[in-house]
């Protein structure tokens, strides 16, 4: 069976596949260093070309993104458009790496360096799953095209308008993403959407300068009393945020996506050590519901008079929060930060309400579409177990440049070990973890052709 061959060619290029990522690690790409980041994109060409990718790299308002294809001779054939990023996080804190970051070493089965799981390794997996392909078959089952940005690392600035302006080069029936580690248990995971998250801040001033407490306590207003105050209206005892309407367009899941969460591993003792809490007070239902599904209202952050060492007995003039929203589906973020400000209108006029950055919206894919199972049984079949299927994941990305920017599926699967230590010193990825992802990568190809016969 050609897909055998395939798997086999695979397993016979172990060693090359893993200094074809020592050589693409050993590259410096940190988003800030546009040398190096140009220097990266051009070694990323040279390798997919070398794989039989016809590739070009593409200008943007920032960073440049490296883009290829392989199209299908069959005709009406599907296409899979995979994503990554080819830039990299600062290595520092320098001394608390074992190896230097940019000079990759393998101990105990990981490559250490830094890009090595985030993400250097993941989207090189997509790359040589296709080259394995292309030499045991001569053709694939699925037109598959490539796009690995160098921003993302910095908010991927670029990215939404690239997209915007590209759509016929772009043009797919689903995008995959492998970016981020597997379950801390050693299971794949599949995620089929995130939510958005919208930054703003509070702030308030009620004199022109802090004032004596005693001289004038009790006769003139507290900033940080204020602050506090208006805060506590915006949720209940049972963590219920009551700012009208912030719950109108949220939707609840559906049966499959209850199904989903009933197969989800949940062990509410383990994950309050994981999270340094005393318990946990909250079904399975109840947690996944609240982390995949509901918005969040958090504050991030308060700062207002005298928090240093010793006293000082001031009356704040001045206070400041910082906020967050994480939004779930049908949730507009102009919508809900309009809904923020008339509250707090309401309730301390005084308050002066900012968006801090540019949000970004929520995203999800349906787990009941034919092509959403396909790429399960891919992954199950290329890690050889049953993967973890999330309806949604709590975090944000920007996976809404898919979903919405370009009108189709968008579809996570990380490969990376969960202790992977993204972000940070001795950042690895398991050489199992990288191999997995070749295999499952390849295994997505042959399930998406077959997909496209059963119509």
């Amino acid at each position: 069976m050609l897909i055998q061959s395939v798997h086999a060619h695979i397993n016979a290029n172990r060693e090359q596949d893993i200094n074809t990522l020592i050589e693409l690690v050993k590259h410096p790409s940190i988003s800030s260093n546009e040398i190096e980041v140009r220097n990266c994109a051009k070694f990323l060409k040279d390798i997919m070309i070398e794989s039989g990718i016809s590739t070009q790299i593409y200008e943007t308002k920032g960073q440049p993104v490296v883009f290829g294809e392989v199209p299908s001779n069959l005709e009406g054939a599907s296409t899979v458009l995979f994503y990554g990023h080819y830039d990299v996080q600062p290595p520092e804190p320098l001394d608390a790496w074992h190896s230097p970051p940019f000079e990759p070493a393998i101990r105990d089965g990981r490559l250490y360096g830094r890009g090595a799981g985030d993400n250097k390794g993941q989207l090189l997996t997509h790359i040589l799953a296709v080259r394995s392909y292309l030499k045991m078959a001569g053709d694939l089952l699925v037109n598959v095209k490539f796009i690995f940005e160098g921003e993302e690392e910095i908010g991927s600035p670029s990215l939404l308008e690239f997209v915007e302006n590209n759509k016929e080069l772009l043009k797919a029936d689903v995008v995959l993403t492998s970016d981020g580690p597997i379950h801390d248990s050693g299971t794949p995971l599949v995620a089929f959407g995130v939510r958005g998250v919208m930054n703003f801040e509070f702030n308030l001033e009620t004199a022109t300068t802090d004032n004596h407490s005693g001289n004038k306590g009790g006769v003139i207003p507290n900033a940080v009393w204020e602050m506090v105050d208006l805060l506590a209206t915006m949720k209940d005892e049972n963590d219920k945020v009551t700012i009208e309407g912030f719950y109108d367009d949220v939707l609840l899941p559906s049966p499959y996506e209850l199904d989903l969460i009933d197969k989800l591993p949940y062990d509410p003792d383990s994950l309050a050590k994981v999270y340094g809490v005393e318990k946990i007070d909250l079904n399975k239902v109840q947690f996944y519901e609240r982390l995949l599904f509901l918005p969040t209202l958090t504050i991030n952050g308060i700062k207002g008079g005298h928090i240093g060492r010793g006293t000082k007995n001031i009356i704040p003039c001045r206070a400041t929060a910082k906020m967050e929203v994480r939004l779930v589906l049908n949730q507009d973020p102009k919508d809900i930060f309009n809904k923020v400000k008339q509250h707090v209108a309401k309730i301390n006029p005084k308050v002066i309400v900012t968006q801090e950055e540019e949000d970004m919206k929520p995203s999800r894919t349906s787990a009941e579409l034919p092509i959403s199972k396909a790429i399960v049984n891919a992954v199950r079949e290329g890690f050889g177990m049953e993967p973890i299927v999330l309806p949604s994941m709590g975090g944000s990305l920007p996976d809404f440049v898919w979903t919405k920017g370009l009108g189709v599926p968008s579809i996570m699967i990380p490969y990376a070990n969960a202790d992977e230590a993204n972000h940070a010193p001795n950042e690895n990825m398991m050489l199992e973890c990288f191999y997995k992802g070749i295999h499952s990568s390849a295994q997505i190809i042959f399930e998406l052709g077959k997909l496209k016969e059963q119509k």
